[in-house]
């Protein structure tokens, strides 16, 4: 398979990226996850970045993945220090679950670009670009409920110029998440996740 891989850019590269100043600052959640309900899967600390000042980490993009690769495997790549390889966040196909690999805080190596990783939230899904049947209903389900729940926490908009595929980093020779991938069905199940989970449209008993 073949694997994206980051050079750790020299702290001076760090300094010098722009990032917007509408975006919010990361803040550290009180549980072992920012995701509510996603499984504590960390990475191998050498497979990340954590910034030398987190509260100054700008997030104004979530980049989706296809891992070309199941689940469990995913996970254990981002665990092997020598793959120099990471996603924030990883969701299985036959359920929607989510495990989480890097703290937001963090900046993971995901997109192919440093100054793309500085200032985004990656999530791989289980699968591959050519087989349309891992992206299952419950997968694009909780993967928008998460994205969703990224973007009302960081104030990123819910639309196609914030919520990109890999292919679309500047500088990506990756096509995930391909042509099979519902942009039309996803960005609507992220609005729509929005707007059940607002105070004002939530009943006591919603499953949201």
């Amino acid at each position: 398979m073949h694997r994206r891989r980051i050079i750790q850019c020299a702290a001076a590269t760090m300094a010098a990226a722009v990032l917007p100043a509408s975006a919010r600052a990361v803040a550290a959640p009180k549980g072992p996850t920012d995701y509510a309900t996603a499984l504590w899967a960390p990475a191998a600390p050498a497979n990340y970045t954590v910034p030398s000042h987190p509260s100054e980490r700008r997030v104004d993009r979530v980049v989706i993945h296809v891992a070309q690769q199941l689940f469990t495997p995913t996970a254990g790549i981002f665990r092997n220090p020598s793959k120099q390889v990471s996603a924030h966040y990883v969701v299985r196909s036959g359920d929607g679950h989510v495990a989480q690999c890097v703290r937001e805080k963090d900046i993971a190596w995901h997109a192919g670009n440093w100054g793309w990783n500085t200032r985004s939230i990656g999530i791989e899904h289980e699968g591959w670009v050519d087989r349309p049947e891992f992206f299952t209903d419950v997968m694009y389900l909780r993967s928008a409920r998460l994205t969703a729940d990224i973007c009302d926490r960081h104030g990123i908009p819910k639309d196609r110029e914030h919520i990109v595929g890999h292919h679309e980093v500047p500088g990506s020779d990756h096509t995930d998440p391909g042509v099979h991938w519902d942009w039309e069905r996803y960005l609507r199940l992220v609005v729509d996740t929005a707007r059940a989970s607002s105070p004002a449209t939530r009943g006591d008993d919603s499953p949201w």
